[in-house]
């Protein structure tokens, strides 16, 4: 026997091995992968049992979850792309007013999240557009000014009364919300229009237009896009 004496163990047991914050994550994948593992391997005494993983790899992507920076709290809205042009376009013909085009901008950006609905009367779009021009001495629009310029919109489709202090914007134009809650609101309209292909939100954009589907999903982030035409 040797006369070696076994080496003393320290009071306490065994030193604790440091751990980094990040271990806690580490054990989670570990586990998982374990998991996944263990459920593929093959049987006891199948031939494939003596086969060995290899190259097992991580890829971290992007956040998911990461959202659009926007200015103000008012949140966002998508509009197409087609018709922003056009309304540049328009303006520099002198084919919309400056009305028209003021009344439309301020309506569409006040619409209710994912129901398509502004809920503003003549008067409250007055007095908003006139906060600044109150500010600066500037000239204010009239109510009776954006009394014709809500008929001539109408009258393009942009727009739709839909009861007093309610006004519906054509949502294949400008939209506050995802492709999901648009589908629905298409089909209400529809529903409510008894599917005429001539009435409103319809006969909107060029013969061949390319028609975008953004998916925001939950987090309010890009996803799949969709292109016909």
């Amino acid at each position: 026997m040797s006369s070696e004496q076994p080496a003393r163990r320290r009071p306490g047991g065994p030193r604790p091995v440091p751990t980094h914050p990040t271990d806690d994550v580490c054990d989670d994948i570990l586990s998982i992968l374990g998991r996944q593992l263990g459920d593929a391997a093959p049987p006891a005494g199948d031939p494939r049992s003596r086969r060995k993983l290899k190259n097992v790899t991580f890829e971290y992507g992007d956040d998911p979850r990461s959202v659009h920076n926007m200015a103000g709290n008012s949140g966002y809205s998508l509009a197409s792309n087609w018709f922003t042009q056009l309304l540049a376009q328009l303006a520099v013909a002198n084919s919309i007013t400056k009305s028209q085009l003021c009344v439309f901008l301020y309506v569409a950006g006040g619409q209710a999240l994912g129901t398509g609905f502004a809920q503003y009367t003549q008067q409250e779009i007055t007095t908003g557009l006139n906060e600044i021009a109150a500010k600066k001495g500037g000239k204010k629009i009239t109510r009776s000014t954006v009394n014709r310029a809500i008929k001539a919109l109408c009258e393009y489709k942009w727009v739709e009364q839909a009861g007093n202090g309610k006004i519906r914007l054509n949502v294949t134009l400008w939209f506050r919300g995802n492709s999901a809650s648009q589908h629905e609101v298409l089909a209400e309209i529809a529903a409510e229009h008894e599917n005429d292909p001539a009435a409103f939100p319809h006969d909107i954009g060029p013969e061949r237009p390319h028609q975008e589907e953004f998916d925001f999903g939950q987090h309010g982030s890009y996803g799949t896009e969709k292109r016909t035409g």
